[in-house]
């Protein structure tokens, strides 16, 4: 199942990690073991904030994405789950908007 990782990253200890020169090889290090589709970095309501598309075959998988952003940056993660076109093209709908018309 394809997700969307969204890890907020609070200022400490990541300004720390920063100063002390282990900030890129530690994210390198988390985005390389959770192999994601896509990576992206950004600010979001004043945090840094990493958002990666991933996969999952089931949900016991989650901690193992979850926990080095924790356990590394202190973060808040999220994960909502994100469909391709092709996904929702499989969704059915039009048999949906019909039965619930």
């Amino acid at each position: 199942m394809r997700m969307l990782l969204t890890a907020n990253l609070p200022h400490e200890p990541f300004n720390t990690a920063v100063r002390n020169g282990t900030a890129g090889a530690t994210l390198a290090r988390i985005v390389e073991d959770a192999k994601p589709e896509a990576v992206y970095f950004m600010e979001q309501n004043g945090l840094r904030t990493a958002i990666l598309v991933i996969n999952l075959e089931q949900a016991s998988q989650v901690p193992a994405f979850a926990e080095p952003w924790f356990l590394s940056f202190n973060a808040d993660c999220h994960f909502q789950i994100v469909m391709s076109p092709e996904d929702l093209a499989q969704a059915g709908l039009d048999e949906l908007g019909k039965k619930w018309a």
